[in-house]
């Protein structure tokens, strides 16, 4: 096996992310589903996903009292919650909120709920009434809760979510994928096609790259980060999160949906797999783990 040197540059990493110039990643805690990002240099990748310190990307979820998930998909003002560290505790910050402190090793006296993510069962801790009660107070709705994903639980496997994944690759709370890559030049496309244009926060990367030309990601097989090897497996389905503005947790409905809709459609013969919504980044499981950081060149693995 060769590695040959692809003329790209990881630029942001993290959902958390990673920054080549910046890394959207957690400092020190784990990112809730549909929480804001924080900048960080590096990240460690795991096989299910990004980690920060105590940090690590999509481990935690706020779902109904009935354990169905919610995202920003249904609250769109989820994307103003700002999570942070601080002393072994999680930080939950917001407009017109108080900070709220809890610790991130939550007591074993926290009952583990059953969710449901996707149409998959899968468990997590309760983070306590004091965590719900702020969560369903920022978001004036019906009460929420918020639950830890921990290592003695059972994953969701990616297969059952779309096959193309491998047996042996497992998520948390992801949609269905520990990393997602998209590059900085698809973005700045898109963003000639719009009268109002976007951010990298709408679309929600794991690792954002600069260096290559709009949506070559669409084609990366097997790549190399620093010490990480990833392969990729199906590119992201976009769906009306997109919409959602980052800044101000308004929900468009609209753009850039509709614009990705006009000319990032899959082909007729992976329909099945799409069927209408545009596709904007890739998705890619970990073949090997360590570490990445900002400023990393990406490398394209050749057999």
């Amino acid at each position: 096996m060769s590695v040959a040197r692809q003329r790209c540059s990881v630029k942001a990493c993290g959902g958390f992310r990673l920054a080549v110039r910046q890394l959207l990643g957690l400092p020190g805690a784990r990112k809730p589903r549909s929480c804001r990002g924080v900048a960080v240099p590096r990240a460690q990748v795991t096989p299910m996903g990004l980690r920060s310190g105590e940090l690590r990307d999509r481990f935690w979820l706020v779902t109904k009292e009935d354990g169905h998930m919610v995202t920003a998909r249904q609250e769109p003002r989820l994307v103003l919650v700002s999570v942070g560290c601080e002393k072994g505790c999680l930080t939950l910050n917001a407009p017109a909120m108080e900070k709220l402190c809890f610790p991130v090793n939550l007591s074993r006296k926290n009952p583990v709920r059953n969710c449901r993510v996707f149409g998959l069962d899968i468990q997590g801790r309760d983070c306590g009434d004091e965590v719900a009660r702020w969560i369903t107070t920022f978001l004036n709705t019906e009460p929420y809760r918020l639950v830890h994903f921990e290592p003695s639980m059972v994953p969701r496997k990616s297969k059952d979510v779309i096959n193309l994944f491998r047996t042996t690759d497992e998520v948390a709370y992801p949609d269905c994928s520990p990393v997602l890559i998209l590059t900085e030049a698809s973005l700045e496309d898109l963003n000639t096609r719009l009268e109002k244009k976007v951010k990298m926060e709408n679309f929600r990367p794991n690792i954002l790259v600069t260096g290559c030309s709009a949506y070559e990601e669409d084609s990366w097989e097997d790549i190399l980060i620093g010490d990480v090897e990833m392969k990729g497996t199906v590119c992201c389905a976009r769906c009306i999160l997109t919409t959602v503005n980052p800044d101000t947790g308004v929900l468009d409905r609209k753009e850039p949906l509709e614009t990705l809709k006009s000319y990032r459609l899959c082909d007729p013969s992976e329909r099945h797999l799409y069927k209408s919504s545009p596709l904007f980044g890739r998705y890619f499981a970990v073949d090997k783990t360590g570490t990445i950081q900002v400023g990393d060149p990406v490398y394209k693995i050749v057999q």
